[in-house]
């Protein structure tokens, strides 16, 4: 067994059994949680326990059950700062939503604007998330119906690795650049994306959008590190419920976010479950958790490697045992080179593993042919990742 498994192995097993759609569920292997993560006991309680012991609005009455709401969301947004590493909470502010696309449609919609003026020029990815492009997009349309219009710049890329290219990106960076969005980990190849190069190119003053849905709750996260100025990320991907999700932003280049209309009912329970889910990650540990999942993807690209039928989507360099270059993070997508997709994900399922077969959401034209996409959480193990490459290898 992998060195990295074998010495995890004992902390591992233990953290899986809190998960009773998993233990319920033996003969079925999870491989979706890029898509949405299974939910360990801990959050599962905490929303019950809400919902049965406090339910109420928040900010909307003075009796205790309302004003114990009213604390768990104040406290809440401290606990996303916490857990992000905010190296200063007084001047940050934290809003929830719904998930990483109203998360980053609220940045688009309600800060965006006031800091663009005619001729100005944003950089954005357009072979990322969906999510991490339309709202941008949608900028563009909103203030060229005011008058001011603006240029909207593809984030450049590395051809033989995915990643952002930093060299390419100083080329179109200029007096006019505004506005930088970025992502994290990518949802599709699976890459850190190295956004700190991003910073060094734009400089101090550009602010910065991170799409973190994919890296929040697999991997230590830290704004101070990042030097972003927005990050969202959603609830339902970090072990939480559907529906819950934040924008944490640091408030020092440009305006304060300020979400505009009326902002409603917040998701109380969402956010219930999202405090104990960041409570459970902390606990477990989040450099483990990405030590054993960066672990179980290189197992399953190490051995994609050896099967001729397969194809990695990718930077190729990350694949074999003793790669040069960073691991997948918990994200490994595939093709086979003479089965549809679609055909490969019902062909799997029928041996007992979940996987995603589409496009993923992917903006451009990467998006249009599908692909397999095994995403990794705590409670997959490596006799799942040995029995997918016996079902793959098959189909040789």
């Amino acid at each position: 067994m992998d060195r990295p498994l074998e010495d995890l192995r004992d902390w591992q097993r233990p953290l899986r059994a809190e998960f009773p759609i998993i233990v319920d569920h033996p003969d079925l292997a999870y491989l979706d949680s890029a898509a949405t993560a299974q939910k360990p006991r801990a959050v599962l309680d905490a929303v019950q326990t809400y919902l049965t012991t406090s339910n109420a609005n928040s900010g909307r009455g003075t009796y205790p059950w309302a004003n114990a709401t009213t604390t768990l969301v104040e406290r809440t947004r401290d606990r996303v700062k916490e857990f992000l590493g905010d190296p200063a909470p007084d001047r940050s502010a934290v809003h929830f939503t719904s998930g990483t696309t109203e998360g980053l449609r609220t940045v688009a919609r309600d800060w965006l604007p006031a800091v663009l003026t005619d001729g100005d020029e944003i950089v954005v990815p357009f072979a990322d998330h969906q999510a991490n492009l339309s709202p941008w997009l949608e900028a563009r349309q909103l203030l060229a119906r005011q008058g001011i219009h603006i240029a909207v710049r593809p984030l450049p890329y590395q051809e033989s690795s995915g990643d952002y290219d930093p060299r390419a990106l100083a080329d179109i960076v200029g007096p006019r650049t505004r506005f930088v969005a970025a992502t994290h980990v990518h949802h599709v190849y699976g890459g850190d994306m190295n956004v700190h190069r991003i910073r060094r190119v734009v400089g101090p003053e550009v602010p910065i959008c991170l799409d973190a849905a994919q890296s929040v709750g697999h991997l230590p996260v830290s704004v101070a590190d990042l030097d972003v100025d927005f990050l969202v990320f959603s609830g339902h991907k970090v072990l939480a419920l559907p529906g819950s999700g934040a924008v944490w932003s640091r408030g020092t280049r440009g305006p304060r976010l300020r979400p505009g209309g009326w902002s409603g009912t917040p998701n109380t329970a969402g956010i219930a479950g999202l405090a104990a889910a960041l409570d459970w990650l902390d606990a477990a540990g989040l450099d483990r958790i990405e030590r054993w999942t960066v672990a179980l993807a290189a197992r399953l690209t190490d051995g994609l490697h050896r099967l001729s039928a397969y194809e990695v989507l990718g930077c190729p360099l990350s694949l074999p045992a003793g790669s040069p270059v960073q691991r997948r993070r918990s994200i490994v997508t595939f093709r086979h080179r003479g089965v549809n997709s679609n055909d490969l994900g019902f062909i799997l399922f029928s041996h007992g593993f979940m996987v995603r077969s589409d496009g993923h959401c992917q903006a451009g034209a990467a998006g249009e042919e599908g692909s397999v996409r095994v995403s990794l959480h705590i409670h997959n193990t490596p006799e799942e990742i040995d029995a997918l490459l016996s079902a793959l290898a098959k189909l040789q």
